[in-house]
């Protein structure tokens, strides 16, 4: 990993605690139900009310951070930025690209956000970290991801995945209320080409694509049920709002795959629909690639996309190579009718 990677661990990984406590001590829209709408627009995506003090927070690290070395910084909120100490000690000034010499930062602050709005489930803060390049980065670059779990206010414990390129990943049950810390676990999700009891969602976020999302998972079932002898019965859905906390449940073996297809989804008047941005999945794409996932297109091929806010991401991903060997073939066979 890139020493100026390294060099910034130990702040990310504060920055993503601090996220966690911010977004924890928000008002709920069960509190105050006008939470429950967007309060503006980012580059990416809409922004509601604990995305601010959050994206605040960010916008203050950002400072401290570039006043000690070049930085630059993706989020959905204002896209690339790039800083790097100002004229006078702990000052910092604009940069007017990544030509510095230092790490390019991805950052979804709050992956998640409308089901940690309605108290239901955990969001993520999902990080991945780039070394020094002289334009934005790839996929392919991120050397370092950090996924941080975001749980309900009721919870006494979080989840946080950390992993290195080539040197695997790990996981971390944090406590949030005073209890002894574990000791970090190595990940190796369960690759055992199931077809059957285990969780195999296919996404669909808005509605008018549900039906096209939902024929595909059928006609893919079927054939698991008549060409696998599948208990389709037993194969369970399960529509989360986080895409990196999608790959983070990949990687910690509670899914067996998941699939994201809203880019080649169209719905009944010829419409395409919201999807994933590269900033939602970068970090968690790498961790659940380092836990032996395969997270891939529906070619099967690794993602490699650009980093940025525009980018519309779908992915296919299994517990591992074999479980995709298995599955992936029905669902290309579906596909391709």
């Amino acid at each position: 990993m890139h020493p100026q990677i390294e060099r910034l661990r130990p702040a990310l990984l504060s920055l993503a605690h601090e996220i966690r406590r911010l977004a924890r001590q928000a008002p709920s829209a069960i509190d105050s139900p006008g939470l429950a709408r967007p309060v503006g627009t980012g580059s990416g995506d809409v922004t509601f009310g604990p995305d601010e003090s959050t994206e605040r927070y960010l916008d203050d690290w950002f400072g401290e951070q570039a006043a000690l070395a070049p930085l630059s910084l993706l989020t959905e909120d204002t896209g690339w930025r790039h800083r790097g100490p100002g004229q006078v000690e702990g000052a910092w000034q604009e940069l007017p690209d990544s030509d510095h010499g230092g790490a390019r930062i991805v950052i979804d602050p709050i992956d998640g956000t409308r089901h940690l709005l309605f108290e239901l489930r955990s969001a993520w803060t999902v990080i991945g970290a780039a070394g020094p390049g002289n334009q934005p980065p790839k996929q392919s670059d991120i050397e370092y991801g950090l996924v941080t779990e975001i749980p309900t206010r009721l919870a006494g414990w979080a989840r946080e995945l950390e992993a290195k390129r080539d040197e695997g990943c790990q996981a971390t049950e944090v406590p949030l209320l005073g209890q002894q810390a574990q000791a970090p676990r190595s990940l190796s999700p369960p690759d055992d080409a199931r077809v059957d009891h285990g969780y195999f969602p296919f996404y669909a976020y808005h509605p008018d694509v549900r039906p096209a999302s939902h024929e595909i998972a059928r006609q893919f079932l079927d054939r698991l049920r008549k060409q696998e002898d599948a208990q389709i019965e037993h194969c369970y859905d399960d529509q989360y709002i986080a895409s990196g906390g999608q790959l983070a449940l990949l990687a910690l073996g509670q899914y067996t795959m998941v699939a994201d297809l809203r880019p080649w989804l169209v719905d009944p008047e010829g419409n395409t629909t919201q999807c994933a941005k590269p900033y939602d999945i970068s970090g968690s794409v790498l961790c659940a690639q380092e836990a032996g996932c395969t997270v891939g297109n529906l070619e099967g091929l690794a993602l490699d996309m650009p980093l940025d806010t525009q980018t519309p991401i779908g992915f296919v991903a299994f517990a591992g190579p074999e479980t995709q060997n298995r599955l992936l073939p029905h669902l290309a066979h579906v596909l391709t009718q």
